[in-house]
């Protein structure tokens, strides 16, 4: 394969092993947090600032064996303002909508990032988009489909659509900025970022910023290793090799493990649809990624 045709397919191209083994670890993270966030009676704001706090200062000794120029710092920090506010739409599309609604909506993030790839200039193959529609039909299917129309459900249909595209720059701004800076420095920086953005809204808005119950303070320790360091932390490091439309793809995997999950820790019932669900977002995800080799070197614009 020339290295022409090589960059024209990296935006699509399998992970390799390595980064394979990370993106099953963050998917399981991120699927965890659902139900951890579930459990949890903290204010919302409240623990976007402790889960993205307590990421932060336990990366940053590792952080700082690292040195990076100013423009990759500001890249991080804006990666980390772009964060809080895509968790911020997120839970209040939670509030507004439905939660079936605003899952599915969220879960347009793979495709914003494609078509983010496409204006700058990536190839995206007409394989590939048609791979994203069917696991996105797996996230539906799911989640199942809502329609009830009122102003209030139609703002959170907007939030979660607004969340989506936000989560989708997140992605591309971490990619952006770890071409010229380690993982490690640029998730410290990011989750400061995010932690210090998530602080003003908590006191202005008067939400409460401690005196939690032990039990709640376990949920706030419990995200921070999963939905920090063993979610966001693993995905980070892979959008050092591989294109963050590949990443975001693997996200959609989120809906079915918290769905699973949820099954276990909070009793809830089986999504009727979870099985042809799971099946259609692994033929999707097949789809993009297949008959495309893995990508060994940086090759995102």
């Amino acid at each position: 394969m020339s290295a022409e045709k090589s960059l024209i397919h990296s935006h699509t191209a399998m992970p390799g092993r390595a980064d394979s083994i990370r993106l099953l670890i963050g998917i399981f993270g991120i699927g965890v947090s659902g139900p951890l966030i579930a459990l949890s009676t903290m204010p919302v704001v409240t623990l976007i600032f402790w889960r993205n706090l307590g990421g932060a200062l336990v990366i940053a000794p590792f952080a700082l064996r690292h040195r990076a120029d100013r423009k990759a710092i500001a890249w991080a920090a804006l990666g980390g303002f772009v964060l809080a506010m895509h968790f911020i739409a997120f839970f209040l599309a939670m509030r507004l909508t439905t939660v079936a609604a605003g899952t599915a909506l969220v879960a347009l993030q793979p495709i914003f990032t494609a078509l983010f790839v496409r204006v700058k200039g990536g190839h995206i193959p007409s394989r590939a988009w048609l791979g994203m529609m069917v696991s996105f039909s797996g996230v539906i299917l799911i989640s199942g489909v809502d329609l009830s129309i009122s102003l209030r459900s139609f703002t959170g249909d907007v939030a979660a659509i607004i969340s989506a595209a936000l989560a989708a720059i997140y992605v591309m701004i971490g990619s952006k900025a770890q071409q010229s800076m380690e993982t490690s420095a640029y998730t410290s920086i990011c989750y400061a970022t995010c932690a210090m953005t998530a602080l003003p809204i908590v006191l202005i808005g008067g939400f409460q910023l401690w005196n939690f119950s032990g039990n709640e303070w376990w949920l706030v320790i419990a995200l921070v290793v999963f939905a920090q360091l063993l979610g966001h932390n693993m995905f980070n490091a892979a959008l050092k090799r591989v294109s963050p439309a590949v990443v975001s793809l693997i996200i959609f995997f989120e809906v079915p493990v918290a769905s699973l999950l949820a099954i276990w820790w909070l009793d809830q019932t089986p999504p009727l649809g979870i099985l042809p669900g799971i099946v259609l977002i692994l033929g999707g995800c097949a789809l993009v990624v297949l008959r495309t080799r893995p990508v060994k070197a940086e090759l995102l614009p």
